[in-house]
């Protein structure tokens, strides 16, 4: 069941919007979606700065 997605609003590049454009034509992957990727990669690599439990994993380094 895909999960309920927010709309929202960003500012890219004019390069950006070229690059973005030629991998969906080649893949026909939606824009969107290498931008929802993007987003999850920035929060996957500051994750130990955004709030929550610590696990023992995390405690242990």
């Amino acid at each position: 069941m895909p999960r309920k997605k927010i709309s929202t609003t960003i500012y890219i590049t004019p390069e950006q919007n070229d690059l973005l454009k030629q991998l969906n034509l080649k893949t026909k992957v939606p824009v969107a979606e290498y931008i929802r990727q993007g987003i999850d990669l920035v929060l996957s690599k500051y994750k130990s700065q955004l709030p929550g439990q610590l696990t023992f994993d995390d405690h242990e380094r």
